[in-house]
C-alpha cells in the first residue's frame, strides 16, 4: 500500500515509518520538524519507497494514498504548552485536513489520540467508555481538548460521510528517539541520572503512570489500522502501573551514580492516576504489551547514553 504518516519524523512516527517500510509498503512522511527530527528518519532516505515532505498539517495537503496515519502534534507538556494556540490548531485543523483527504480519495484514516482525553480520571483504570474529567480552560487544555475535538471530528466524518476511521488512545510511551529534552518523565529521569543530577519529582511521587515500550505501541497501531470493522477508540498502553518514586528508583539503580531526588510542586491539572483498561485491545485485536518495563528502560538508557 501507499501510506501517508503525518508527524512521521517524530518519536512514534519514525518507528511507524520504519515498520511499514519493512512490510513492503510505500511511505510518505510528512512533518514540519517542530518536534520531529531528520535524524530520526535519515536512515530511511535512501529507500526508494520512502518520501519525505516538509509540511505543516494546519495547511491543506493532497496525496493519493490507501491509508493515513495522523500522528502530527507535540505530545509532551513543555512542547505543547510552548505555543498552546498552535497545539490546538494542529490537533483540530490537522484532523480536518486528514479527514477531508480521506473522504476525497476513499482512504482509511487513523487518529493518534491520547489518554489525556480522560483528564484527571475519576475511574481507575480507564475504559474507553469513560467520558473523562478535563479542565477546558487549564494549561493542558490545548492538548487535551484539541485531541478530544479531533475525536469528535473523526466520528462526525464517519457518521456523516462514511469515512473509514480508526482511533487509538495512547497511554505513556517511551523508547529510543524520544527527545532528550522531551519533558516527559522517563526521558527526564534518565537524562538527569546520566548527567549526575538529582531526579525531579513533582508532588510527593505517589502519582502513577503506565509505561508502554514503543515497539509494542507500533504493533497496536498496525493491528488497529488493519482491523476490518473496529473504529475505536481503543486504549493502547501497558496496564502495569508504577508510582513516580518507583520509576525514579528503577532508573537510579540502572544508571548508577550519586543522583538523589528533589521534590517540586505538582503542575496544574496533572493527573494523579493513569492506567489503561486494555480489555478491548486484547479481545478485538489480540494485542497486549510484550516488553517489560525493566527491559524497555535498559534499551532507552542505552539510547540516551549516545545522545
Amino acid at each position: 500500500m501507499r501510506i501517508l504518516i503525518t508527524g512521521g519524523a517524530g518519536f512514534l512516527g519514525s518507528h511507524l515509518c520504519e515498520r511499514l517500510l519493512n512490510e513492503g509498503n510505500e511511505v510518505i512522511c510528512l512533518d514540519n520538524f517542530y518536534t520531529g527530527r531528520k535524524q530520526n528518519i535519515a536512515h530511511l532516505l535512501e529507500n526508494p519507497y520512502f518520501e519525505l515532505v516538509r509540511h505543516d498539517v494546519t495547511d491543506p495537503f493532497k496525496f493519493e494514498v490507501d491509508q493515513i496515519y495522523n500522528l502530527a502534534c507535540p505530545a509532551s507538556p513543555p512542547h505543547y504548552q510552548h505555543n498552546p494556540i498552535k497545539t490546538t490548531k494542529t490537533s483540530v485543523m490537522g484532523a480536518i485536513h486528514c479527514l477531508g483527504l480521506a473522504k476525497r480519495i476513499g482512504a482509511r484514516v487513523f487518529q493518534a489520540s491520547t489518554s489525556e482525553v480522560y483528564g484527571d480520571p475519576e475511574i481507575h483504570p480507564q475504559p474507553e467508555s469513560y467520558k473523562g474529567s478535563v479542565n477546558p480552560i487549564g494549561i493542558r487544555a490545548c492538548y487535551d481538548e484539541g485531541k478530544r475535538c479531533a475525536e469528535t471530528l473523526f466520528f462526525d466524518y464517519h457518521r456523516q460521510n462514511r469515512v473509514d476511521i480508526r482511533i487509538a488512545r495512547i497511554f505513556n510511551t517511551y523508547g529510543p528517539r524520544m527527545l532528550p529534552d522531551d519533558g516527559r518523565v522517563v526521558s527526564n529521569f534518565i537524562m538527569q541520572a546520566l548527567r549526575g543530577e538529582d531526579l525531579t519529582i513533582y508532588g510527593d511521587g505517589t502519582q502513577t503512570r503506565s509505561f508502554c515500550y514503543v515497539d509494542d505501541l507500533i504493533e497496536g497501531f498496525v493491528r488497529l489500522m488493519n482491523a476490518p470493522d473496529l473504529t475505536g477508540p481503543v486504549n493502547l498502553g501497558n496496564p502495569g502501573e508504577f508510582t513516580m518514586l518507583e520509576l525514579a528508583k528503577k532508573i537510579l539503580s540502572k544508571v548508577g551514580g550519586s543522583s538523589g531526588l528533589t521534590f517540586r510542586d505538582l503542575p496544574g491539572d496533572d493527573p494523579l492516576q493513569r492506567q489503561p483498561d486494555i480489555t478491548l485491545a486484547r479481545t478485538a485485536l489480540g494485542w497486549e504489551p510484550k516488553v517489560a518495563l525493566d527491559e524497555g528502560l535498559d534499551r532507552a538508557i542505552e539510547y540516551f547514553r549516545k545522545c
